[in-house]
């Protein structure tokens, strides 16, 4: 039925701007689709498609859209590299209580996108 995340969607006033930040930050090509004036941009990372779509405020307002998290390593040194990228603290680190010391984080991005970090 489900089999894993195919695409996280982004909405930005800028989206080949946006996407050349984080290909920047998590070292990645940047995939253009121009339509006239309208620019949808993507990277691929490990087969999940990261996208970025012009910003639509009648069809997806600001604050509707879910939060990616992805998975690290180390959520302290992750945290510390997005935040020397431009990224501002959110939330977190908080530790998910499960026992194992696992931690997630949320931190918002140069473009007003809240992601988060999950990892040890």
């Amino acid at each position: 039925m489900f089999n894993g995340v195919r695409t996280i969607m982004f909405f930005a006033s800028d989206p080949e701007e946006s996407a050349g930040w984080w290909g920047n930050v998590l070292d990645a090509e940047v995939k253009l689709d121009i339509n006239g004036t309208s620019v949808y941009a993507w990277l691929d990372i490990s087969g999940v498609e990261f996208g970025f779509h012009p910003l639509d405020e009648k069809n997806n307002p600001r604050g509707g859209s879910p939060v990616p998290y992805w998975s690290v390593d180390d959520v302290d040194i992750v945290r510390e590299r997005l935040l020397a990228a431009g990224c501002t603290h959110h939330r977190g680190p908080l530790d998910v209580g499960d026992g194992t010391g696992r931690k997630i984080a949320q931190l918002k991005d140069p473009f007003d996108n809240i992601i988060g970090i999950d990892g040890p």
